[in-house]
């Protein structure tokens, strides 16, 4: 079992959920966060430096068994890349994946790949 969590722009949230859809993976987590990457630059103003704000984005967190990783990050990529070219642009978002040692489902007690 793995946690997939995806970094990605706000904007992009409804290709990728549909995206994660089509490719058959129904559950998941969405939060919004703030944050910067590489995107992140510093600006002057008046003959200071500022630091530039935090850019708002959406975090998706999906746990899968580990026959779905692939398809799960093929999906966010192909919803989440802002242009057609192979590379895209700056800022389009990370993909963490992390090993999930446990999952219960409450309701049940149900334990494992299953409460997935």
């Amino acid at each position: 079992m793995k946690l997939i969590t995806a970094i990605i722009r706000e904007y992009q949230l409804e290709k990728v959920h549909e995206s994660l859809v089509n490719a058959g993976i129904t559950r998941i987590t969405v939060g919004r966060v703030s944050g910067h990457g590489v995107q992140k630059r510093e600006e002057f103003y008046r003959g200071k430096r500022v630091l530039p704000n935090l850019t708002p984005s959406m975090r998706i967190e999906i746990a899968v068994n580990d026959e779905f990783v692939e398809t799960t990050i093929d999906a966010i990529i192909t919803g989440a890349r802002t242009t057609k070219s192979v590379e895209g642009e700056v800022g389009d978002g990370k993909i963490f994946i992390t090993p999930l040692e446990e999952c219960i489902r409450i309701r049940t007690g149900e334990r494992g790949g299953i409460a997935i």
